[in-house]
């Protein structure tokens, strides 16, 4: 993994559903250069043990305090 490379994933916590969910962002995944897999960095760890990985997108900005999820 080199550390300009961009990663393949965000790795973030969602709490709730739908619009009301809370999404935080908890980490990220860079892919193995034979394509094989992926190296994976947590900041933290959530309790309900579900990470969501998602491409990484341009985000609109969150209103102070709530992140959310990125745009599809």
């Amino acid at each position: 993994m080199s550390k300009k490379a961009k990663p393949a994933f965000d790795a973030f916590v969602v709490d709730g559903d739908g619009d009301d969910a809370f999404w935080s962002k908890i980490g990220a995944a860079w892919a193995h250069e034979d394509g094989k897999g992926y190296n994976v960095q947590l900041n933290a760890f959530p309790v309900s043990g579900r990470i969501v990985l998602r491409t990484p997108k341009v985000r609109e900005a969150a209103p102070e305090g709530k992140a959310r999820e990125p745009k599809k």
